[in-house]
């Protein structure tokens, strides 16, 4: 079974092109141009599975048509429609993992330098121009911005992020 650890968000698959299954895709991260994978991963209902790639071409800088196997009319792939395209961390190399995608911070913890520890990172929000740590804290998720202004230290073997927040900031 795939777990959500073992992938990195590249993208997101956007509409059906055409009638044969073909999908257009925008990228988020260019490991798919560094690295070789015979498949994506989407979640469907809670279970990340794996789509084999066809075959795909470039339209522009960050998008692509990409066809899938097995889906094979445009009833198919409006399944897969708006759904987030991941990318197995197996097949980084090393030297490249830690430097891929905003996915890769989730599960560090977050520490104040004032109020302590206030949780893991479940999700990197990066749809805006500022990426945004989605922690669940008592009870309510917050979003902190991953400001370099607000990170003092990062522990990548602890998996600690330690911030100076400013006041205010996480009761809202």
């Amino acid at each position: 079974m795939i777990k959500r650890d073992e992938l990195i968000k590249i993208g997101q698959f956007n509409k059906p092109h055409g009638i044969h299954g073909e999908l257009s895709m925008t990228f988020t991260d260019d490991v798919f141009d560094r690295v070789d994978s015979p498949y994506f991963v989407c979640e469907m209902e809670g279970i990340f599975v794996p789509f084999f790639i066809d075959d795909y071409r470039f339209r522009s800088e960050n998008g692509a048509l990409i066809k899938l196997h097995r889906i094979s009319s445009e009833e198919q792939a409006k399944v897969l429609t708006n759904k987030e395209v991941y990318f197995p961390k197996s097949l980084v190399p090393k030297d490249e993992e830690q430097e891929t995608g905003s996915d890769y911070y989730i599960g560090f913890t977050i520490v104040d330098k004032n109020l302590g520890e206030i949780g893991k990172i479940k999700e990197v929000d990066d749809s805006t121009a500022n990426f945004l740590f989605v922690v669940k804290y008592k009870r309510n998720e917050i979003l902190i911005p991953a400001s370099d202004e607000y990170v003092c230290e990062i522990d990548e073997v602890e998996k600690i992020i330690l911030m100076d927040i400013p006041e205010g900031l996480i009761e809202l």
